[in-house]
């Protein structure tokens, strides 16, 4: 069973940056993915991005192209989320999730088996 930890959220204003961190309670596996995702209040799980743990390829959503980065810190056991020219319909709860088996980023919450409890980002305008 894998542990996810998130955080780094909080209140910025719009164009400010956020750095979110996932941390992993033990050492994930060479053939684990793992992902972002965020929900708006009433709507479904959205995907931003994810990465191959073993590889460092990585996977973003268009919404989020060039202002997100994913990445991992393999020492730590930790993945980030690096949010850069917020805007305001970033706010929302992010999540940080694993998937087994990759090393292809998945982008549907039904391929991932673990998640953390969120982390909430609010960008004001």
């Amino acid at each position: 069973q894998v542990q996810l930890v998130e955080s780094g959220g909080g209140l910025v204003q719009a164009g400010g940056s956020l750095r979110l961190s996932c941390a992993a309670s033990g050492r994930i596996f060479d053939y684990y993915t793992m992902g972002w995702f965020r929900r708006t209040r009433g709507k479904e799980r959205e995907f931003v991005g994810g990465i191959s743990w073993s590889y460092g390829t990585t996977s973003h959503a268009d919404s989020v192209k060039g202002r997100f980065t994913v990445s991992r810190d393999i020492a730590k056991s930790t993945v980030y989320l690096q949010m850069n020219s917020l805007k305001p319909e970033d706010t929302a709860v992010y999540f940080c999730a694993a998937r087994p088996f990759g090393p292809t980023v998945a982008t549907r919450p039904g391929s991932y088996d673990y998640w953390g409890q969120g982390t909430q980002v609010t960008v004001s305008s």
